[in-house]
């Protein structure tokens, strides 16, 4: 049985503690006091893991790195963002990798579950250990590499229910973190030949979703212009068996929006300028512009005046039915239309104000908002929170307010327009 240290209690590492810790002792190490103590109270803001649950585990919490030392598998799981310039951020993966070198022994294993590009763990995250260990890779300690595929707001494919994969360093070092993550992955585990063709296969899986999604976005484009409804269209094409349904809509969020950056500055770092990758990111990375421009053209059309007109935007999460902010492209559209000189506000259910005050320096709007959306001259629906079928719409005239929906959650008799 190993003792576990899982660096990291975002998203990804409270789940994945929370379930080791039900197989061996697992202690859940975060810089964040605060996130210590709301954890240790029993409260998650992240909602991944219920309450209960919480409070049932047996997971030990710390800040201090002296309640780690005793531990001989470490999991590193702290996020790895991009710059302003689209530049992978390594801040978090370093300086977690510097902690774990000040308690690392021989026979450790430590393993790194973050996003990276192909070749990051052995090259820039195995130097920190050994500098900062005096231990030698692969010789006194030793490391692995296992992707998460944590789907942030999803209750039904849980961290248990996807299948892991699983890389060492040296095969007897394969086995070990095999075996851990086996005890309590129930879809199975897969074992890849090496930590880098596991650091590949993470960033090409998001990258996947990202360029279908762009083309689907690329088709809205198109079909705007054509008076067309691209989801008519969508439904009508994926009627054929072997078509790829994706919708269009705002890319953001800590994977999809991020991961393809990652193996774009790696390509380019070894000479090679990525095409398609790129071409997709470009169009995704623009779609809340163009959401703001075609609410503007809405209410031109309208003869609704723009300038300090009142527009409510709905959900600010990067996706619908959870509390993560992080890389939200809504933060596009509203950033567009007060540059078209709208006031804006902004509401969501799901979100923590203060994580959103901190991220964007907005401050939401109550739910009292939804009582009185005639006040505003544009609604913009941009996530498809639950909460937001159940709201009045009634309340708006055709003739005198704009209803936007970006991800078609409304019957399209409610709306003025949509990706």
């Amino acid at each position: 049985m190993r003792n576990v240290a899982v660096i990291g209690l975002g998203y990804v590492g409270l789940p994945l503690a929370v379930e080791l810790s039900k197989k061996m002792p697992v202690v859940g190490f975060d810089v964040s006091e605060l996130r210590i103590k709301e954890l240790t109270s029993g409260f998650d803001r992240t909602r991944e893991v219920e309450n209960a649950q919480l409070k049932q585990s047996k997971l030990k919490y710390s800040a201090q790195l002296n309640d780690i030392a005793s531990s001989d598998f470490y999991i590193v799981t702290v996020p790895t963002p991009v710059l302003e310039s689209k530049q992978p951020d390594l801040t978090p993966l370093i300086k977690a990798s510097e902690s774990v070198s000040k308690v690392l022994k021989k026979g450790d294993i430590v393993v790194y579950e973050s996003t990276v590009y192909p070749g990051c763990t052995e090259e820039v995250c195995v130097p920190i250990l050994e500098n900062g260990s005096g231990l030698t890779f692969n010789k006194d300690f030793f490391c692995g590499y296992s992707p998460e595929r944590i789907n942030p707001g999803d209750k039904e494919r849980t961290i248990t229910k996807i299948k892991k994969v699983v890389s060492g360093s040296t095969p007897e070092a394969l086995k070990i973190v095999d075996d851990v993550y086996s005890s309590v992955i129930e879809a199975g585990t897969f074992k890849a030949s090496s930590i880098k063709v596991a650091e590949a296969a993470k960033v090409i899986e998001n990258s996947q979703r990202d360029i279908n999604i762009a083309f689907v976005n690329e088709l809205s484009l198109i079909f705007g212009r054509l008076n067309l409804d691209t989801r008519e269209v969508l439904e009508a094409a994926s009627t054929k068996w072997n078509f790829l349904k994706f919708y269009p809509g705002l890319v953001g969020g800590h994977c999809i929006g991020v991961d393809p950056y990652y193996l774009t500055f790696k390509a380019e770092s070894l000479g090679y300028h990525p095409q398609v990758i790129l071409a997709g990111r470009r169009i995704n990375d623009n779609m809340g512009i163009h959401v703001a421009g075609q609410t503007v053209k809405l209410m031109i059309k309208k003869n609704l005046t723009v300038n300090n007109a009142n527009v409510l935007i709905l959900g600010m999460t990067f996706k619908e039915n959870c509390p993560d902010v992080r890389n939200s492209r809504v933060i596009d559209v509203i950033n567009e239309l007060k540059a078209f000189g709208c006031k804006v506000d902004v509401y969501d259910p799901h979100a923590i104000p203060e994580e959103v005050e901190h991220e964007y320096n907005l401050k939401p709007v109550s739910g009292e908002c939804l009582k009185k959306m005639s006040q505003y001259s544009a609604v913009v629906l941009a996530v498809a929170h639950n909460e937001f079928k159940d709201i009045n719409w009634s309340q708006l005239q055709k003739d005198k307010h704009v209803v936007y929906d970006v991800k078609g959650l409304l019957p399209v008799d409610l709306v003025d327009g949509r990706l």
